[in-house]
């Protein structure tokens, strides 16, 4: 396995807050790094663009401040899709302010990953298979994020033990774990199978911190995997979404017809478009939110989680 020292040593649990659309703020990101655990946004959260200089010197400072614990280091999303352009500008912004860990989706990126390497920052890619993992390890990323099935938004269709192995066989960088992952024991299997860091979002949009609804937040705490549609009407691409979101906006979620993947724009998602602000994404993981929380609070009970399921398979017959 392969962890950069600059994020185990600051890190209470291997775990990354995913970011997530419309609904990571500053106030989220903060609390996650400061409770031990990396956290994220995209930078297409913020509206105006140039909020964006304020959200990164808010949470630099904030993360500066004396501290019991450790502070994990937090990233940025960007999409790389010609539908965004603010790519460069976003960029621009996270090169000045030497953001420690740049998360990118969809295409791979060569010149993000150079602008990044620039000043010491490490580069993690969204993937759902090995043919897309293989396109991103070949720019030079120093992560993959592996997307398996269950997790929330743009999810893939492979189980979590295929893709991490296959990918484990070839790829020597850093391996994150996406899907259903909304508790301490999903940390540890993580791991278990081989990948270096967990990776959460579904868990983080039922906090007091999280931008979402509230309604949002206790459809979560209501619902369970069965409450889970995979489609890829809304964006073009196949992703996971709640279905009482679906049902309320008019819509029958068994009878969805297919997306158009051209039509794909996420800069105007945040409008117009019904996914992520009216359809609300969520992983199958969700049936772990027993209620809605601090974020300092979901990071300490998957913390004791973690512990306990790594002592029960060290106590086990088989270890």
């Amino acid at each position: 396995m392969s962890l950069p020292k600059s994020l185990s040593e600051n890190m209470s649990l291997p775990l990354i807050g995913a970011p997530l659309f419309i609904v990571s703020n500053p106030d989220l990101v903060i609390a996650q790094c400061r409770s031990g655990i990396i956290g994220s946004f995209p930078a297409l959260n913020a509206r105006p663009e140039s909020l964006l200089d304020d959200w990164l010197s808010q949470i630099k400072e904030a993360l500066a401040e004396p501290s019991d614990g450790p502070v994990a280091p937090f990233a940025v999303n960007q999409i790389c899709h010609p539908s965004n352009t603010r790519l460069e500008h976003d960029v621009r912004l996270c090169v000045k302010h030497q953001v420690p860990i740049v998360i990118t989706s969809l295409s791979p990126p060569a010149e993000i990953v150079q602008a990044v390497h620039s000043y010491g920052g490490l580069v993690f890619h969204d993937v759902i298979n090995v043919r897309h993992a293989q396109k991103a390890a070949e720019q030079g990323v120093d992560g993959l994020i592996l997307v398996a099935a269950g997790a929330g938004g743009h999810a893939g269709p492979l189980s979590p033990f295929a893709l991490v192995q296959e990918v484990r066989q070839w790829f020597e960088g850093t391996i994150i774990l996406s899907g259903s992952i909304a508790s301490g024991e999903a940390v540890a299997a993580s791991l278990a199978m081989g990948a270096d860091l967990a990776y959460s979002g579904t868990r983080f949009i039922a906090t007091k911190e999280a931008n979402a609804e509230s309604e949002y937040k206790q459809m979560l705490v209501e619902g369970a995997a069965k409450d889970i549609v995979y489609s890829s009407l809304f964006t073009g691409v196949s992703g996971n979404y709640l279905k009482p979101s679906i049902s309320r906006a008019g819509l029958d979620p068994d009878n969805l017809p297919e997306g158009d993947k051209d039509l794909m724009d996420f800069e105007k998602l945040s409008g117009g478009s019904k996914a992520w602000k009216d359809i609300w994404g969520a992983g199958q993981g969700l049936g772990a939110i027993q209620s809605v929380e601090d974020t300092a609070s979901v990071v300490e009970q998957m913390k004791t989680e973690f512990k306990q399921a790594v002592q029960h398979l060290a106590q086990s017959p088989w270890a």
